[in-house]
């Protein structure tokens, strides 16, 4: 019955006749077979349920561009078929499946096509962009009068947006497709066979556990993939590399608690540090091995209206709940910990004073102080920046200019070890010089270059 009412359906919904040319590139949602990558973090049934819902916001701005500006909307699908693709996503648009090969080959065939039909400026966008909105693709329109090529840059290293004003297959070649490198190579291509590029604005896709950040903050949306939010229950987040030796006594005895739900995001440990916190009952999610790529991945499935984030060789205090809950009710919007190092030598007191100084009157508290904050905050935030140092700096510039930043009244303990690793002195100014590398506007990844060079890869 279904092949007959396939068969009855036309293979096109309507005859393409505009200069220009909008392609969505999407797949059907099928279970399992659909973002992958997410599948351990959330599940396959909810990593389908995200690619319905990119999709169907995809469309809509396809849908939504195309009624203010005259173009016809194509749909390239892989997976699946052309009736189902019409059933779940609507009738009233050309669906088409991709062609064969990888992306490149596939993006050939989709350009080739839209102007050997006549089109004159045709946009391909993909359904991984949650941010991507009409007003993008107008800007995209509008640069294809003078430039040859648009791109939209991904924050990945790929293009969520790429447009051309004729087919250029030559483009599409030597690229590797599926790298970090791909928007570099078709800079590097574009140049190299002289064409005019115009680039947009720089958006995330959703590929990754952490990149599921950005869309708790659009809960209605995806109220089917995420648990919902728990009034009174504070998500203690815990990042993790080999941390097999002090995950324990971190967390142990924090699972027992009813008001407190804790969540391991680990970055690839092989040390067992994942078994433990499974047999201690965490949840446990794996990301790429960044702590603030770790955090965000935590934080994305974490259920508390106030989330904490808790380095595996850092102790809190007993009563931390009811410090989190005092600062929260007091007006902040976040907040953190006093600092006790774990060590006996007068420098760490030294250390721990400065510490004070600087949380109580810049209101800028480190990671290794267990900074919490609001859930709301964080979402509306959308999370850490994805960068492998200065990443709580930044969140708490942001925090600072939203609202304020409370400090509890009690102490959480922590490991020494990154003092001791190459000594007090050594360790302080590294950290000085970073934080002023980053006031002078030096990218955090070149300041992570230069950090490792001077100290031992951390494990957390």
């Amino acid at each position: 019955m279904l092949d007959l009412e396939m068969a009855l359906r036309p293979l096109t919904r309507r005859r393409f006749s505009q200069p220009e040319r909008v392609i969505v590139l999407t797949r059907y949602p099928e279970p399992g077979l659909t973002k992958t990558r997410l599948i351990p973090a959330v599940g396959a049934e909810a990593a389908s349920r995200i690619q319905d819902q990119l999709t169907k916001r995809a469309l809509g701005v396809a849908m939504k561009y195309g009624g203010h500006s005259a173009c016809d909307i194509e749909v390239r699908f892989a997976a699946g078929d052309r009736i189902r693709m019409e059933n779940r996503f609507g009738l009233d648009k050309t669906y088409r499946r991709q062609g064969e090969g990888d992306l490149g080959a596939r993006l050939v065939d989709a350009f080739g096509v839209a102007f050997a039909e006549g089109a004159e400026r045709v946009l391909v966008i993909g359904s991984d962009c949650p941010d991507l909105k009409p007003s993008l693709l107008s800007q995209a329109n509008d640069a294809l009068a003078e430039a040859d090529v648009v791109l939209g840059p991904a924050q990945d290293g790929g293009y969520y947006l790429i447009g051309l004003r004729s087919a250029r297959p030559e483009l599409f070649e030597d690229i590797e497709w599926g790298s970090e490198d791909v928007l570099q190579q078709t800079r590097q291509r574009a140049r190299e066979v002289g064409l005019k590029i115009h680039e947009l604005k720089t958006l995330r896709d959703i590929d990754t556990p952490e990149d599921l950040i950005l869309l708790r903050r659009r809960a209605r949306e995806f109220d089917n993939v995420f648990v919902r939010r728990r009034s009174g229950v504070v998500s203690v987040i815990v990042p993790t590399l080999n941390e097999a030796e002090h995950l324990g006594n971190a967390i142990k005895w924090l699972v027992g608690i009813d008001a407190v739900e804790v969540i391991v995001a680990d970055g690839g440990s092989s040390d067992g540090t994942v078994e433990i916190a499974r047999r201690l009952g965490a949840k446990v999610v794996v990301a790429a091995p960044s702590r603030a790529r770790q955090m965000n991945a935590g934080a994305a499935l974490a259920s508390g209206d106030v989330l904490l984030f808790l380095h595996a060789d850092t102790i809190l205090p007993d009563d931390f709940v009811d410090h989190v809950r005092q600062v929260i009710r007091g007006g902040s919007i976040a907040g953190a910990f006093e600092l006790t190092i774990d060590g006996s030598h007068a420098a760490y007191r030294l250390i721990e004073w400065m510490v004070r100084l600087r949380s109580r009157y810049l209101h800028m508290p480190y990671g290794d102080q267990a900074i919490f904050v609001s859930a709301e905050h964080f979402y509306r935030m959308e999370g850490y920046p994805n960068w492998p140092l200065m990443e709580d700096v930044d969140l708490c510039r942001r925090l600072r200019a939203r609202g304020r930043i409370g400090r509890a009244s009690a102490s959480v303990q922590t490991s020494a070890r990154r003092w001791s690793r190459l000594g007090i002195v050594k360790t302080t100014v590294i950290n000085l010089c970073c934080l002023v590398g980053y006031r002078l506007g030096i990218s955090p990844f070149k300041l992570k270059r230069w950090y490792d060079g001077g100290v031992d890869q951390p494990t957390s």
